[in-house]
């Protein structure tokens, strides 16, 4: 049984941008659910730019873990940065 969870994404730059809000909420078990959400929720402008973003999960970054594997926590928070200049 999948434990589906409530929690908030927020939006940085150029994700900000293209999504056109800074933060809605997530219902998901996992990261790639929340993710795949949001790409059907903001359309295809939005999924380019998510590409190339990194993802901090309730203050852990997520790095080279897959998406299905990085289980979300029930009022956590998903921080989606995308690359920004000079870092």
């Amino acid at each position: 049984m999948t434990t589906v969870a409530i929690g908030t994404i927020r939006y940085w730059a150029a994700a900000h941008e293209a999504a056109g809000v800074a933060e809605e909420p997530y219902d998901a078990p996992n990261l790639d659910v929340a993710l795949t959400t949001a790409r059907l929720r903001h359309g295809p402008m939005f999924g380019r730019v998510l590409d190339r973003c990194s993802f901090v999960v309730d203050e852990a970054p997520v790095g080279l873990r897959s998406p299905q594997q990085v289980l979300l926590s029930e009022g956590g928070t998903i921080e989606v940065l995308p690359p920004f200049a000079g870092g």
